[in-house]
């Protein structure tokens, strides 16, 4: 059985801030945990951004007084959502009832090897 998927108006409302239905939990915990988790976080971030900025285009100037315009406001949305990046993650996991350390899963899963390896030898770090 595949896991509930949010319609598009749930979708974007979701992308924004909205909680989704118990049931899409599973769905919820993929898109902010899975592969490309952070790729669509900072995509939703950029949209807000981009339609802030586009404004700025009908303003007479040259390309380049353009592009430092659109620069000079994109560069701080792109840089605040690439380090806020795991505490919104886990700010949305809390929203919809899910274990907020679930943002670290896969680097967790990732690293246990080395880490066994090491424990075993070195000992625990803990011992």
């Amino acid at each position: 059985m595949t896991p509930a998927r949010p319609n598009r108006l749930q979708y974007i409302g979701y992308c924004y801030g909205k909680v989704l239905p118990p049931e899409m939990d599973d769905w919820v915990r993929r898109d902010l945990t899975g592969p490309g988790a952070w790729t669509r976080t900072l995509i939703r971030v950029s949209i807000p951004a981009v339609l802030v900025i586009a404004p700025l285009w009908l303003i007479p100037a040259s390309v380049g007084m353009h592009l430092a315009m659109s620069l000079l406001l994109l560069i701080p949305f792109v840089y605040f959502a690439h380090a806020l990046d795991k505490i919104w993650r886990s700010h949305r996991l809390r929203q919809h009832g899910l274990d907020p350390d679930l943002v670290d899963e896969r680097a967790r899963n990732r690293d246990a090897q080395m880490r066994e390896d090491y424990e075993r030898r070195h000992g625990r770090a803990d011992d």
